[in-house]
């Protein structure tokens, strides 16, 4: 457990889990096992490991921890006001659950959009399902990252804030509990990966800008 790290919005799950265990202990120690194994689930999945992020200027970072549902060509009318490339990354309930920035940028754009609770690798969940969006004004031009959530993922936490600088790999926000992260980037990005690949949220390459990306 050396080095550990935990999402600060871990703790009162694991605290709140730990608390019950103990007051389960004085009455039945085999029953205070339940809540002292959640305690041990919260831990794990709110853990936040440290990650090398690609030194490269040119390169895109995963934004989450997953596999890679979807790499498509698409119309994006919200943010990047045109066609782009967008890459889905599912997270199930055993993945980090925390986004980082894909690139360097700054935030121009956080917006939460209500909808329904589909489950996080349904195809449609990136347009029904409740989800924030995370504008990014780059040097290379427009990304947009949408946190959205699942059938189990009720709560999407984003600490990015309009005005907001951020470095490629930082952290700004997490999704409870199995959920779906897109990333959205400009047409003439070099995508690198490709449907089932498994990415690493801030480390894996998922593009690369080119010179034939409009700033």
């Amino acid at each position: 457990m050396s080095g550990y790290r935990m999402a600060r919005e871990g703790w009162p799950y694991v605290l709140a889990a730990v608390l019950a265990g103990a007051i389960c202990l004085r009455w039945s120690p085999v029953l205070s096992l339940v809540p002292f194994g959640l305690a041990l689930f919260f831990a794990f999945f709110f853990r936040n490991p440290p990650r090398v992020v690609p030194a490269e200027e040119d390169a895109l970072v995963a934004p989450a921890d997953g596999v890679v549902l979807d790499v498509s060509e698409v119309y994006e009318d919200t943010y990047l006001q045109g066609p782009g490339k967008k890459v889905s990354i599912f997270l199930s309930l055993f993945n980090v659950h925390i986004n980082r920035m894909p690139c360097d940028g700054q935030v121009e754009l956080v917006s939460r959009v209500p909808g329904e609770f589909r489950p996080a690798f349904d195809r449609q969940a990136g347009r029904c399902n409740s989800r924030n969006l995370v504008g990014l004004r780059t040097a290379w031009g427009r990304v947009l990252v949408v946190q959205i959530t699942g059938i189990i993922a009720r709560r999407i936490v984003c600490r990015a804030r309009v005005g907001a600088t951020y470095r490629r790999g930082e952290v700004f926000g997490l999704i409870k509990f199995g959920s779906c992260t897109e990333l959205y980037l400009p047409p003439g990005v070099h995508i690198c990966v490709r449907r089932g690949d498994k990415v690493r949220g801030g480390e894996t390459i998922v593009g690369r800008m080119t010179a034939d990306v409009p700033s």
